[in-house]
């Protein structure tokens, strides 16, 4: 079914969450395991059903923000979620309590209630009006960013169709494009920093409320850490500092180099990785669709017959356009058993990376979409996104189709950037730890942080300079997770990391490579992210080795490949 012919309706919340109560208590006087799963079976449907609709009033707010009907629709979603997790997690609670539970684990296995004890965890009714003020302001944030109109040569951009004008091979017009999105961002600073003052405040409150020192434990709670802890991070934090930021240093000198920039960088000199101008998709938007379909047809059968369905079905949004919201993720649609695929394409590379990486995502939740239970459909967030970013570089080797003549420099880039990433996505995760150790910060003290934290992860960037807002150390703030998704970035580190390891294989050997990938995707959400990389016989990137061995692989081919463009 095409995503248009989905059809929307606002669920009664009387009725619905008197089904979910029945179900709870239909669960909690079974007489029989059999009786005890058929509510439980009923628990997913009707949960799914929930979520199906949600999701399509997301999607369709989030491609149009100004649309007063989605607009609406949205804004009773955030009011109204806290009080359906209320009930599914009272049901999750009752089937942890089972006098069935032994034979439900032994069927669906133990990480269900792993998960489930978590969750118990990191939700209590007695934070629904923090969480309901918390979905307001992360809303609020959202729909500031994509409202953006930045004045650039005459005309109005949104944020998304800045990118291009970013990373133009002219150095005047590349910097006067920073200093107008800087312009605008510092413009509606003081909004910024009243939201995320907000945000970190209810956060400690709602921490306080479940009886926790500080919102980080309720934070890793929320984000399902079911395998490692803050003690893994800070030894990876340290592993990065000593193996990475070096390795990402020698490229940003060479980059320096090769366009004639001075070092350390202004951000708009950052930005640019070639003297020719960055890397560039052949072709519209819609050619980048027609290469991705080549990509995946001649990759697999399986990954052949996903993306088709994806084309077919207008499971994609892509364009840029006046009023959607920014950035991009996948998402899934339970009824139909399909994901779906919001972007912002704009004319740079990062639109090969989008069809790669949230393809990624997709391809493994429809490789999973009938797992019962639907919670087994995803793993945690740091194991799905090894899907999406090692998906990328399997997309590397139909560079020539995405980029034609450009296919080299690409190859060199989208590795260089994987190395830089890594710096600037810990730092943002230990931004966050630090935010929530003080929470009584003034916005100055947190740009303090910040800048801080540069100079440990990112002395390539000069903080001074013609650059509002970026050259002040204050760009944290564009930074969507920080505000919406807390706890929500380590992730891609540890990902990114998987992700080198992939690279590295590619290079080898490329039909091993793909095989492991598969037995890795093929797992779904069925275990803990530490078990499935040994499953999949991946080394772990909490361990300190991994990180110095992709960092040296990576680092000493971007030396001897560095393309002769300038």
């Amino acid at each position: 079914m095409k995503f248009n012919e989905m059809v929307y309706e606002r669920p009664d919340m009387e009725k619905t969450l008197a089904v979910l109560k029945e179900n709870r208590k239909k669960l909690e006087t079974a007489k029989s395991f059999t009786e005890a799963e058929q509510a439980f079976l009923q628990e997913e449907k009707d949960e799914g059903h929930i979520e199906t609709m949600y999701t399509l009033s997301q999607i369709r707010h989030d491609i149009d923000t100004r649309d007063p009907f989605y607009k609406e629709e949205n804004a009773f979603w955030m009011e109204q979620l806290p009080f359906i997790e209320t009930e599914t997690q009272a049901f999750t609670r009752s089937l942890t309590h089972s006098t069935y539970k032994d034979a439900f684990e032994k069927k669906y296995g133990h990480l269900y209630f792993l998960n489930a004890e978590i969750a118990e965890k990191a939700f209590d009714e007695k934070i629904v009006p923090e969480l309901q003020k918390e979905n307001a302001l992360a809303q609020k944030y959202e729909d500031l960013l994509a409202s953006a109109q930045v004045e650039f040569e005459g005309k109005k951009y949104t944020l998304s169709q800045m990118e291009p004008f970013k990373n133009d091979p002219d150095d005047e017009r590349r910097k006067q494009a920073w200093i107008a999105e800087g312009t605008w961002y510092k413009s509606v600073q003081p909004e910024m920093d009243e939201i995320y003052d907000e945000l970190v405040h209810v956060r400690d409150e709602m921490g306080k409320k479940m009886g926790y020192d500080s919102y980080t434990r309720l934070g890793y709670y929320r984000m399902e850490r079911n395998c490692w802890d803050r003690n893994d991070i800070e030894k990876f934090r340290e592993a990065v500092v000593k193996y990475v930021v070096p390795a990402a240093e020698k490229v940003y000198r060479a980059q320096a180099a090769r366009t004639g920039c001075a070092y350390p960088l202004s951000f708009a000199d950052a930005d640019l990785s070639f003297r020719s101008g960055n890397p560039k998709p052949q072709g519209a938007d819609e050619d980048v669709l027609q290469a991705g379909l080549r990509f995946y047809s001649e990759l697999s059968p399986e990954t052949k017959e996903f993306f088709t369905m994806m084309l077919e079905d207008e499971l994609m949004h892509t364009a840029s356009t006046e009023g959607k919201a920014g950035g991009g993720y996948c998402t899934m649609i339970p009824d139909y058993h399909v994901p779906y695929i919001f972007a912002n394409f704009n004319g740079t590379q990062a639109d090969v990376e989008v069809i790669t990486h949230e393809a990624g995502h997709a391809f493994a939740a429809w490789m999973n979409r009938g797992r019962i239970p639907a919670s087994y459909i995803w793993p945690t967030s740091e194991a799905c996104e090894c899907h999406s970013m090692s998906m990328e570089f399997f997309g590397e080797q139909w560079a020539e189709d995405f980029f034609g003549k450009d296919a080299a420099k690409y190859r060199y880039a989208h590795l260089a950037n994987a190395l830089k990433f890594i710096p600037y996505g810990t730092a943002v995760d230990h931004f966050q730890h630090e935010m929530y150790d003080h929470p009584d910060y003034t916005p100055s003290e947190r740009h303090a942080v910040w800048k801080k934290l540069l100079g440990i992860y990112m002395p390539w960037y000069r903080l001074d300079g013609e650059i509002p807002f970026y050259s002040e150390g204050q760009h944290w703030q564009l930074k969507h997770h920080i505000y919406s998704s807390p706890f929500y970035y380590i992730d891609y580190c540890l990902a990114q990391t998987v992700s080198l390891e992939f690279w590295a294989m590619i290079q080898d050997d490329m039909a091993e490579a793909w095989k492991k990938y598969m037995k890795y995707t093929r797992m779904g959400g069925s275990d803990t992210w530490v078990n499935m990389l040994e499953r999949a016989e991946l080394d772990s990137p909490l361990e300190s080795d991994t990180l110095q061995n992709v960092a040296e692989k990576a680092g000493k081919w971007l030396e001897e490949h560095e393309p002769l463009d300038a």
